[in-house]
């Protein structure tokens, strides 16, 4: 790339930079853009700063999609033709890519959709093929360092704990200090903690100490609400007894603990454990309802799940919203099995007895159409991985310009077709006459639905399936404690 006479008008150029987060010696923003602006003014270049793309710290190059400025920077490359800006500057060719099958792809677009050339500051490299060919070797250097580094940074964190560094991220209650040194106490959130512990040792259950924590504005450490989940992973978390974890690494760790949660934590994880036993796949099983995912909670329309009492005298089998049981919902949305059972088949028999029903008429699914729009989409599938071929052979000077133009035309011949083949079947099947149910076919269906829900011989499973063919879901009011059916034909 040969400098610009000074007589000749300055030229656009770009910046695109972004820091290392593994490169010691690496130059900070201002200074990969200062040192790119002299190296553009002397090439004849000037870069408006509408045309510097900065990513924000950290950002790592393995991965381009991840990354919003370099997209940004090939979105306005792109946008028009001739491109934005004619010469693109880096501080070195590892902040385009750490991935030398991206930055071929990417470098491809540039060079040839949008004529800009790319240009390294500090690695200055001849032009021709020797120049291109050192420019890939640097990429495949590159991408070994990135790939060696994180087989590097697992051994140096494997050693770390070895010798008992902490490294991991502090659990609540806790900050890091660094350089591997025990994390200290934080006065802010540790009461949290004790809160939890001291609550669950009490006698309260999971559910509602999430439910409570929530309500006092307390939150978790990546301030998210409490459920039940976020509650058990702080009871059974040994690291406020002073085990440190990381990894399958396990050492006893210097940072204090305090007696508040010590000397109970033991007793915590022996409730948790008669409480929380795994339960084999029958006991599962055994719980399920005919009624299970019919019914939803009206106030935030989640499911009520259905749970088997172990005490039928002190409580009745009965359906909770899961958003509840999970501590998520802030109100008891719960009925009895038996009251839902009894508002079931009161709602049937009424329908029969008065032969007044609201329903919807859903349109039963042609299969053969169903078909056909499972082939289209795995054919279009497969034309995107071909447009994607050749659009590399390219980009990658294996086809030469007119051949890529053939076989774009001709694979866009191909989607046009499967596109109106397709369109065809689907208006076909539209526009062919269907016989509709009536609303006397309804009520034949849901009087026979009522004779197997009522008899008490006949498995939950088929009572289940025969209810679904004519009612779509039930909706539980808990504070009017009124039932909402919705009733549909097909």
């Amino acid at each position: 790339m040969k400098p610009l006479s000074k007589s000749h008008p300055l030229e656009i150029g770009a910046a695109y930079i972004r820091v290392s987060t593994d490169d010691q010696t690496e130059l900070s923003p201002d200074a990969q853009a200062r040192v790119i602006m002299d190296s553009a003014k002397a090439d004849g270049f000037i870069i408006p700063k509408e045309f510097i793309f900065i990513e924000k710290k950290g950002i790592s190059g393995r991965k381009a999609e991840n990354r919003p400025e370099f997209q940004r920077m090939i979105a306005i490359a792109k946008s028009q033709k001739p491109a934005p800006f004619s010469r693109l500057y880096l501080w070195k060719f590892s902040r385009f890519a750490r991935n030398q099958e991206e930055s071929t792809f990417y470098k491809g677009i540039l060079r040839k959709k949008c004529g800009i050339e790319i240009k390294s500051v500090s690695e200055p490299i001849m032009e021709g093929m020797f120049g291109r060919l050192i420019e890939t070797i640097i990429e495949w250097f590159d991408e070994y360092y990135s790939i060696n580094l994180s087989g590097e940074v697992l051994r140096g964190m494997t050693e770390k704990a070895l010798r008992s560094g902490y490294q991991a991220t502090p659990c609540l209650g806790y900050l890091a200090v660094g350089e591997g040194k025990p994390f200290i106490i934080d006065e802010k959130y540790y009461p949290v903690v004790e809160y939890i512990f001291q609550a669950y040792y009490s006698g309260k259950d999971m559910n509602a100490i999430a439910r409570e924590a929530n309500q006092y504005g307390f939150r978790s450490r990546r301030s998210n609400f409490f459920d039940r989940r976020s509650i058990c992973r702080i009871l059974t978390n040994r690291f406020y007894i002073g085990e440190v974890n990381w990894n399958g690494i396990t050492f006893q760790g210097t940072h204090e603990t305090r007696p508040s949660v010590c000397s109970i934590f033991h007793d915590v994880q022996k409730r948790i454990e008669s409480e929380y036993r795994p339960v084999n796949r029958r006991d599962v099983s055994s719980t399920s309802h005919w009624l299970s995912g019919l019914l939803k909670c009206s106030t935030c329309g989640g499911s009520l799940g259905f749970n088997r009492s172990n005490d039928q005298k002190k409580r009745p089998d009965f359906f909770q919203c899961w958003k509840y049981a999970k501590g998520i919902h802030p109100d008891s949305c719960s009925i009895s099995a038996r009251i839902a059972e009894k508002a079931v088949l009161d709602s049937l028999q009424k329908v029969i007895s008065t032969e007044v029903v609201e329903y919807e008429y859903i349109r039963k699914t042609d299969q053969a159409v169903k078909g056909e729009e499972i082939a289209f989409q795995e054919t279009m599938a497969r034309m995107e991985i071909k447009e994607r071929r050749i659009r590399e052979a390219y980009e990658n000077e294996i086809d030469t310009l007119e051949e890529y133009k053939q076989n774009k035309l001709r694979l866009k011949m191909e989607r046009e077709e499967l596109e109106v083949n397709f369109a065809q079947v689907r208006e076909k099947a539209a526009s062919a006459p269907e016989s509709v149910p009536d609303k006397a076919e309804l009520l034949r269906r849901i009087s026979a639905v009522y004779e197997i829900v009522s008899n008490p011989d006949i498995d939950y499973e088929t009572k289940g399936n025969v209810l679904r063919g004519v009612v779509k879901k039930i909706v539980f009011d808990r504070k009017s404690s009124l039932f909402s059916f919705y009733y549909y034909i097909s």
